[in-house]
């Protein structure tokens, strides 16, 4: 919900929540999403087989398809999900690849938060 505070500032009620916490969940959702694709990379990635919610099946190796059927609700995620469709749409290829390096790159960033080199 959209409060309007006294200075005219539009303010959304709700918890903001910040720290080491919140990185290492970001970290963990991007690297789900990205283990999910990793293993259809390559000549001899495996297939994934997709149902939706109306029990229609997808089978594919792709990894944008992949992404573009999963119900992602973590905003992370959701990044990274939208990170995968422009590469599609700008390339059209590439989508795996780019999921997997930029979970990592996160989850290497992390590690040097962590570390307290920043």
């Amino acid at each position: 919900m959209a409060i309007a505070a006294p200075s005219g500032r539009l303010q959304i009620a709700g918890e903001r929540q910040s720290g080491q916490d919140v990185r290492t969940q970001n970290v963990t959702a991007v690297s789900a999403i990205a283990n999910i694709v990793k293993t259809s990379l390559g000549p001899v990635g495996l297939d994934k087989m997709l149902v939706d919610d109306i029990g229609d099946v997808t089978v594919t190796n792709d990894g944008a398809t992949i992404l573009k059927l999963l119900e992602v609700q973590h905003p992370a995620a959701k990044i990274l999900v939208e990170l995968a469709d422009l590469q599609d749409q700008e390339v059209g290829d590439g989508t795996t690849s780019v999921v997997i390096l930029a979970a990592e790159l996160l989850k290497r960033a992390n590690d040097l938060v962590r570390a307290k080199i920043h």
